[in-house]
């Protein structure tokens, strides 16, 4: 079976976008109050409030024509898997379900793999043994040219065999990733790089390879620096919804006027109970899957 993916890349229009709400992540206000200590969520998510933050989230991404897949509940998920990003990984071959690095959101990739098998969208294959990756470590430039970074949550055995899967038309291109706050952290290469465009890119330099910041700028990308005060607050983390349009997280003004003054379309969110308690941004909820 073969599938149109569309553009590779993490700026284009959304044409399919999978998500999972609270109502199917979080499910009860007893599931929350036994996971989100053990998930290292910052405080305890208020529910009621966390489905009206993510309604809209839903409003925003069917506003700009893209069809959203709704991803259900099963046994074993956790609030993390509120998440969706990090837990399957697009490929020109399909999609790839990895070995994520958070040993308790490993049965996000099986579960979220076969919905998605139902809607059409072929396996290509999964990271195994003592392989790790994560969705939020990875970003396509372009159709043959894939960012990996490579620290707590993905090595080098999952870059390894992503890139086998991958084949030989694809580059995988990996570079370090700091210690920063260590392995229980949320901290994956786009929790500092979020592309807005093929020569535009939000950026948190200080936690920045040099040699990908270089390589980045030899693509002729320019940045958006996040400032330091607002990088805590996920002023880094932004999806696209297209060319220099994007979502955001609020209270992070400096950086919002940045992207504005470069000519993005912004739409800011909330997220306090959805994004900021458990460290995942609107890149971070969102699972693209075909973008033009």
């Amino acid at each position: 079976m073969t599938y149109d993916f569309g553009a590779f890349n993490n700026w284009g229009e959304l044409k399919k976008v999978a998500v999972r709400s609270p109502a199917s992540a979080f499910v009860s206000n007893a599931k929350i109050d036994a996971e989100w200590q053990d998930l290292n969520f910052h405080s305890r998510p208020n529910l009621e409030n966390a489905h009206k933050e993510f309604a809209v989230v839903e409003k925003i991404l069917k506003a700009t024509g893209a069809e959203v897949i709704e991803l259900g509940t099963a046994k074993g998920l956790t609030l993390d898997s509120l998440y969706t990003h990090d837990a399957l990984i697009i490929t020109p071959k399909g999609l790839v379900r990895p070995r994520m690095g958070k040993p308790q959101r490993r049965n996000e990739a099986h579960v979220n793999g076969a919905e998605l098998e139902k809607f059409g969208f072929p396996i290509a294959g999964e990271i195994s043994g003592d392989g790790k990756i994560e969705g939020g470590d990875l970003v396509w430039l372009d159709r043959h040219t894939l960012l990996a970074g490579v620290g707590y949550r993905t090595n080098c055995e999952g870059v390894r065999q992503l890139q086998a899967i991958c084949g030989p038309d694809v580059n995988v291109l990996w570079f370090d990733m700091p210690h920063y706050k260590g392995k229980s952290d949320v901290f994956h290469l786009m929790s500092c790089l979020s592309p807005l465009d093929k020569d535009l890119a939000v950026v948190y330099q200080p936690l920045m390879a040099g040699r990908m910041l270089e390589f980045l700028s030899s693509r002729g990308v320019k940045f958006v620096d996040v400032p330091d005060q607002e990088f805590a607050t996920m002023g880094c983390n932004v999806l696209a919804l297209g060319p220099r349009h994007a979502m955001m997280v609020a209270d992070n003004p400096i950086t919002e006027q940045r992207m504005r003054d470069a000519g993005v379309k912004v739409e800011v969110i909330q997220g306090y109970d959805i994004c900021r308690k458990g460290e995942g941004g609107p890149t971070c909820m969102t699972r693209p899957l075909v973008r033009g």
